[in-house]
């Protein structure tokens, strides 16, 4: 009995492991086109839900020959052209938030930005912080947890 609970723990490690594995493994792309469509099913023919704007960041759910299954920052599931997509990411912000000339808060503010605004995303520092771009030009660091699409 006693080997059974070693072995147990060793199972729950490699369970965690792994879901701690999948959890940086989210793909992220960003629309393309301004008349994109998102559609119910992954056909042609299915219900149209919505056209969703350019340069808005999803989450890749998964691939159906040249479809894929998107989410949104709210939640919303949909099915996509893939050719609607592309690679250049785009981050959005979950909350107004600032945007600072280092990564650190106490370095000189950027500029704000409101929720739901669009920056181009950089550089991933990998230390909680996003080097991003604002589409007038401007050149930043963001809290990581300001953002969706990463």
């Amino acid at each position: 009995m006693k080997l059974l609970k070693p072995l147990t723990k060793l199972g729950l490690a490699g369970c965690l492991l792994a879901a701690s594995g999948l959890a940086q493994s989210l793909e992220f792309r960003s629309v393309t086109r301004s008349d994109a469509i998102w559609y119910e099913a992954p056909a042609d023919n299915s219900k149209k839900l919505f056209v969703v704007s350019r340069g808005m960041p999803l989450e890749i759910l998964s691939e159906q020959g040249n479809w894929l299954r998107v989410r949104d920052s709210s939640g919303t599931l949909a099915w996509m052209k893939a050719n609607d997509l592309g690679q250049q990411r785009m981050v959005q912000l979950v909350r107004n938030s600032t945007v600072f000339a280092a990564p650190q808060d106490k370095a000189s503010i950027l500029f704000k930005g409101e929720k739901n605004l669009l920056l181009e995303l950089q550089e991933n520092t990998r230390n909680g912080w996003l080097k991003v771009r604002h589409r007038d030009g401007a050149t930043g660091f963001i809290r990581i947890e300001d953002v969706w699409g990463v």
